[in-house]
């Protein structure tokens, strides 16, 4: 199987499965408990069709939109997620230059394997940085001056990870950052000999913006779940969110807001969007699916807040339901971490290019030539 073969996020994540060493694999693959919700999410999108128009002369389509203040090409972006130079030795910078040439928003995670610096300096489209607030208050101000030195244009603080979620996939893969040999994962990484070369012989393995504040996860190998429930504060609530919206002083999103409710107090404490998230289904197994959510949360703030909807998308008409749900847009990152794991940033580009085609000729059946063209009317759930 080769980047060729790949025509679907279920294609790259075999090829990914082929090139990764289990625990790597796993990794990505895998999410909390029974894994419930991590399958929810995406069968979501099942119990809903689309209706479409005809006869709308649609030769051509604008899928562009605004986020953050910052235009983009399309609807879709590249959710920010750690750890990426595990999975192809490029990592983060990979992923940015993708999302730089289809003009869409990437997103970098406090737990990114390449500097912000770096990224602000190399990428010059719209960069959201992901914001977990540590015990460490120093570290926090660090990371959003940083943030700010490089240029982002908008602040995500994450909310659902108040402690880690048990990924049992990890603790039986024996998954740690950095990786650490087991019994049980040797083998695996002695059969992935690509992978082991590119991971001992390429610059070293880092956590570029906690390194050094943290030695755990750089220098010393922990488990996600237990970087989360060790190093983030428990104590993080609305005052603190207040908090880190005034310090970052520009575009703020809460990600993880899974209910009307919080999304009102989002607006109360001067967020500007929020990321209806469930974390991948890696936190609280048996959560609602955001697409689930999605109307309830727009009906109550719609006209508020910038409403982005994180999490299960794996084909162009679930970014068209999303959207005509009231979304301002949609992000994944799964999606992107199978084609990473595969090929790079070509498979990166591969599935981006697959996934922008589909919302095109999608649009187009849809009759719609532009997205504000789609609306409930274009939607009936079973």
């Amino acid at each position: 199987m080769r980047l060729n073969d790949c025509h679907n996020i279920a294609d790259f994540r075999k090829l990914a499965k082929k090139r990764l060493p289990a625990p790597v694999f796993h990794y990505i693959d895998g999410a909390a408990d029974d894994e419930i919700t991590l399958a929810r999410s995406t069968a979501a999108f099942n119990d809903c069709d689309l209706v479409p128009r005809v006869l709308a002369g649609v030769e051509t389509v604008d899928m562009s939109t605004t986020l953050f203040g910052k235009r983009i090409e399309m609807p879709l972006f590249l959710s920010p997620t750690a750890l990426q130079r595990l999975f192809h030795h490029d990592g983060e910078r990979a992923v940015a230059r993708a999302a730089e040439k289809f003009g869409t928003f990437c997103g970098i995670s406090s737990l990114a394997t390449v500097s912000l610096e770096e990224i602000g300096r190399t990428i010059s489209t719209p960069k959201l940085f992901q914001f977990y607030y540590h015990k460490d208050k120093g570290l926090n101000s660090a990371m959003i001056q940083a943030a700010k030195a490089a240029g982002f244009d908008a602040l995500a603080l994450t909310v659902d990870t108040i402690v880690g979620g048990n990924r049992e996939r990890d603790f039986r893969t024996g998954f740690t950052s950095p990786p650490k040999l087991t019994l049980a994962s040797m083998f695996s990484f002695a059969t992935h000999p690509s992978w082991t070369l590119n991971y001992l012989l390429r610059e070293r393995f880092e956590l570029s913006n906690l390194k050094d504040h943290i030695k755990q996860g750089s220098n010393t190998a922990v488990t996600v779940s237990e970087y989360f429930t060790s190093l983030l504060d428990q104590t993080m609530d609305w005052k603190a969110a207040e908090q880190i919206r005034a310090e970052w002083g520009g575009p703020f999103c809460l990600k993880g807001v899974m209910s009307a409710e919080c999304a009102r107090r989002a607006i109360d404490i001067g967020a500007s969007a929020i990321m209806i998230s469930n974390h991948g289904g890696r936190q609280l197994d048996g959560s609602r699916a955001p697409f689930d959510q999605l109307a309830e949360i727009v009906d109550a703030v719609g006209d508020r807040l910038e409403i982005i909807l994180d999490g299960g998308v794996r084909r162009g008409t679930h970014v068209l339901k999303a959207l005509s749900l009231g979304a301002r847009a949609v992000s994944g990152g799964r999606l992107y971490l199978y084609a990473l794991a595969a090929a790079g940033q070509p498979g990166v580009e591969r599935i981006i290019g697959k996934l922008r085609g589909e919302i095109e000729r999608d649009m187009k059946l849809m009759g719609a030539r532009t997205l504000a063209d789609l609306s409930r009317e274009n939607l009936r759930f079973r």
